[in-house]
C-alpha cells in the first residue's frame, strides 16, 4: 500500500511538471538585467525582450538590479522560483569573473540552468576628448608618463570593464586608479562629462559616443575591425598586439527549472535572434551573434565553464576581492 501510495505521488507530481510546462507562460516573465538602465546589458536585453514576448506570448519584462558588480542581480534571479518566469541577464564579468571576486553564496554552475549564448562584442579602449593622446601609442605612452594612476571607470569589481583593464595592466605594466559605477551607462556619462579619465568599454556601449565626438576611441580588443566601427583599428594595428577580449552574453535561469520550459526560452531567444530587425539592432551597436551551433543550453554551459577556467587565475593573481 505505502508503494502505491509513493508511486502515485510520483506520478502526481511528474504529471504536474509536464502540465506546468505545457501551459507555460500563463503570466508576464521577467528578465533581471544586473546593471543600471541605458547600459550594454540593458539595451540588449530590451531588445530580445520586446521580440521574445511574440514568441512566448507574453510580455517579457526588463527589471535592473544593480549593486556589487551585478551579483546582487544575478543573486536576485537565481533565488527566484525555478518556473521559468524570471530570468538572469549576464555576462563574463556577472557569470564568471563574480564567482572569483566576490563570496556570493551560490555558484555561478551549479545553481544556474544555461539557457542560451547571446550576441558578443569586443572592448573598446575609450578615454575623455581632454587627454592629448591621438593614438593608441600614444595613450599608453601618456598613462606611464603620468604621475598618478589615470581614473578608469568600470561597472565594479569583477566586471567585464574591470578584467579588461585588469588584463591591460597585466599587458602594459601600467597601473590605473578604478573608479566602480552601477554600470557602464552612468561611467560613461561621467568620461564624457571629463569626471574620469579612461575605460575599457564595450564597443556597443561607446560607438555611439565616439561617432558623435563626445570621447575618443582608440582600438577595439579583437583580431578584426568592428563592421559597425570600420575605421577604428584593432588592438594589433594600433600597437599591443595580442590584447584580445569578447564580452560575450547570456541567460540563465534557476536550477531545477523544468527542461521543457528551459526548451521554450531558448527557441524565444533564438527566434528573436535570428529575427532580421533584431539583428539589424544589435549589429548597429557592433553585437555579433553567435554561430547556429553555440545557441543550445548546452553550449551556454561548456562556454562558461572554459571562460572560468581562461581568466579566474588572472583574476586571483590580481588578488582582487570584495567582501
Amino acid at each position: 500500500m505505502r508503494r502505491t501510495i509513493l508511486a502515485a505521488l510520483t506520478a502526481m507530481l511528474a504529471f504536474g511538471g509536464i502540465a506546468h510546462a505545457q501551459n507555460f507562460p500563463s503570466r508576464p516573465i521577467t528578465i533581471v538585467v544586473p546593471f543600471a538602465a541605458g547600459g550594454p546589458s540593458d539595451v540588449m536585453a530590451r531588445i530580445l525582450a520586446e521580440r521574445m514576448k511574440t514568441t512566448l506570448g507574453e510580455t517579457v519584462l526588463i527589471e535592473n538590479v544593480t549593486g556589487a558588480g551585478g551579483s546582487i542581480g544575478v543573486g536576485r534571479a537565481l533565488r527566484s522560483s525555478p518556473d521559468g518566469y524570471t530570468i538572469s541577464f549576464g555576462h563574463l564579468g556577472t557569470h564568471v569573473a563574480n564567482g572569483a571576486v566576490y563570496k556570493l553564496g551560490y555558484d555561478l554552475v551549479t545553481d544556474l540552468e544555461p539557457v542560451v549564448l547571446l550576441p558578443s562584442n569586443p572592448m573598446i579602449v575609450v578615454s575623455k576628448n581632454a587627454i592629448p593622446a591621438k593614438s593608441l601609442k600614444e595613450l599608453i605612452a601618456w598613462l606611464k608618463e603620468r604621475g598618478a594612476p589615470a581614473a578608469t571607470g568600470t561597472a565594479g569589481a569583477g566586471s567585464g570593464s574591470h578584467i579588461a583593464g585588469l588584463y591591460f595592466e597585466n599587458a602594459t605594466g601600467i597601473k590605473l586608479q578604478y573608479v566602480p559605477y552601477r554600470g557602464t551607462g552612468p561611467a560613461m556619462n561621467d568620461l564624457v562629462a571629463g569626471q574620469i579619465d579612461v575605460m575599457f568599454d564595450q564597443l556597443s556601449n561607446s560607438i555611439n559616443q565616439v561617432r558623435a565626438g563626445k570621447i575618443r576611441g582608440y582600438a577595439v580588443t579583437d583580431t578584426k575591425r568592428a563592421d559597425s566601427a570600420p575605421d577604428i583599428p584593432t588592438t594589433d594595428e594600433a600597437g599591443l598586439p595580442g590584447f584580445h577580449m569578447t564580452l560575450w552574453s547570456g541567460l540563465w535561469v534557476p536550477k531545477g527549472t523544468p527542461k521543457d520550459i528551459v526548451a521554450k526560452l531558448n527557441t524565444a531567444a533564438v527566434d528573436a535572434l535570428n529575427d532580421a530587425a533584431v539583428r539589424t539592432q544589435l549589429e548597429k551597436l557592433g553585437l555579433a551573434k553567435p554561430p547556429k551551433d553555440r545557441l543550445s543550453p548546452q553550449a551556454l554551459g561548456d562556454w562558461q565553464k572554459a571562460e572560468i577556467a581562461k581568466w579566474w587565475p588572472m583574476i586571483k593573481a590580481a588578488n582582487v576581492k570584495v567582501d
